[in-house]
């Protein structure tokens, strides 16, 4: 990808816009430019969802854009997936050939767990390499630990960043780091904290769901004191499982 003016959008480039946990203020400076300057500023919708949070965190920065709002499948199901990113991207890189600047947002950050890692491979096949860039955001696993000031690593710690969805391998992560920050916790929270109470670690464990978003917003910082309810799909839970002991080590 090519080194250019990221403060200015360029015709006929796309731009994949992190813009962290959905607080319009936690935006990078870079981000909110573009999007207040481009032609195009696409934003994903959950099909069965109401309205989009990612339009919902940049509307301060919206003003003459077009807005398009595309939803996005959320099955199981590579082969509908990835045709459902194939359409948008022939429309953008349709819009981006007639000389626009379009950017998607994308809740956290584009390269973690986001809509836009689907259309950036979809788009590898319609663009050229250099009209394709990324702004980094602020993931959840961030937005997570900054609301406990949770210190994620020291020295030599191992952090493992995984979707909570397959619960075997979550057990076998819980041998092979220190902290374990786990995605989408949300649908699954039952069964983690099943296996979470067979390794007490459930006092160690923290949750954040909805982070950053107002009145939506649920912190845990002890799971075992927990009575359980609903959650959101946008929740991150993050278990510290112990330290390696490096001043020891270092001393033998």
């Amino acid at each position: 990808m090519a080194t250019f003016d990221f403060m200015t959008p360029q015709a006929g480039h796309f731009y994949a816009v992190g813009i962290g946990p959905g607080a319009p203020d936690l935006l990078t400076l870079r981000a909110a430019r573009l999007v207040e300057q481009c032609d195009i500023v696409l934003s994903p919708q959950a099909k069965n969802s109401a309205k989009s949070l990612a339009l919902a965190a940049v509307r301060p920065f919206l003003d003459q854009q077009e807005i398009i709002v595309h939803n996005y499948p959320m099955e199981r199901n590579d082969g509908k997936t990835r045709d459902r990113w194939q359409q948008l991207a022939r429309d953008v890189a349709q819009r981006c050939a007639a000389g626009q600047s379009v950017v998607q947002v994308t809740l956290g950050d584009p390269l973690i767990f986001a809509t836009s890692s689907y259309l950036l491979q979809s788009l590898a096949d319609h663009m050229p390499s250099d009209h394709l860039h990324v702004i980094p955001g602020i993931s959840a696993f961030q937005t997570a630990a900054s609301r406990f000031a949770e210190v994620l690593t020291l020295q030599e710690d191992r952090l493992t960043l995984m979707s909570a969805t397959n619960l075997d391998a979550v057990a076998q992560a819980l041998d092979h780091c220190e902290t374990l920050v786990l995605y989408k916790a949300g649908g699954c929270i039952e069964a983690l904290m099943d296996l979470l109470r067979q390794r007490n670690l459930l006092s160690r464990a923290r949750l954040v769901s909805c982070g950053e978003q107002g009145d939506h917003e649920l912190l845990v910082d002890d799971l075992s004191q927990w009575a359980m309810t609903p959650l959101s799909y946008m929740t991150t839970l993050i278990v510290k499982i112990g330290q390696r002991g490096w001043q020891e080590n270092a001393a033998s």
